[in-house]
C-alpha cells in the first residue's frame, strides 16, 4: 500500500431477508484488519436558483491493490465503528507497481 494507512476496516457482504420479507443487509464480516486511509472532505455547491452554498461531505478511502472489495459492499472503520457503502472502486495505472485501489464512500445512516 502507497497510502499512509490511519484506519483499519472490515468489510461487510452480503443480503438477509427480514420477516416482512424486505431484503436487509448483512453483517457478516468477510475480511477484518484491512489497512487503509480514510480521509472526509467537503465541497461547496452553489445552484443558480439558490446562491446559499451547501457544504457536501463525502469519503475516500485507499487500500493495498490486492484487496477484494467491490462496489455496493459495505465497509466498516473499526476505529470509529462508522460503516460506508462503497460506490465506486477505481485503480489509476501504474509502471512497475500496482497503485492503491480508490474507494469512494458513502456514509449510512
Amino acid at each position: 500500500m502507497r497510502a499512509l494507512a490511519n484506519t483499519t476496516l472490515s468489510v461487510l457482504c452480503g443480503t438477509t431477508v427480514d420477516q416482512f420479507g424486505d431484503e436487509t443487509d448483512n453483517a457478516t464480516v468477510v475480511a477484518s484488519g484491512i489497512a487503509a486511509s480514510l480521509i472526509e472532505q467537503t465541497r461547496t455547491a452553489y445552484t443558480p436558483d439558490s446562491p446559499t452554498p451547501r457544504v457536501i461531505r463525502f469519503s475516500i478511502a485507499r487500500v493495498g491493490a490486492d484487496k477484494d472489495v467491490r462496489e455496493s459492499d459495505r465497509v466498516k472503520d473499526e476505529t470509529t465503528n462508522r460503516i460506508y457503502i462503497v460506490e465506486a472502486v477505481s485503480q489509476t495505472g501504474g509502471i512497475g507497481m500496482a497503485n492503491d485501489l480508490r474507494l469512494d464512500l458513502k456514509h449510512t445512516t
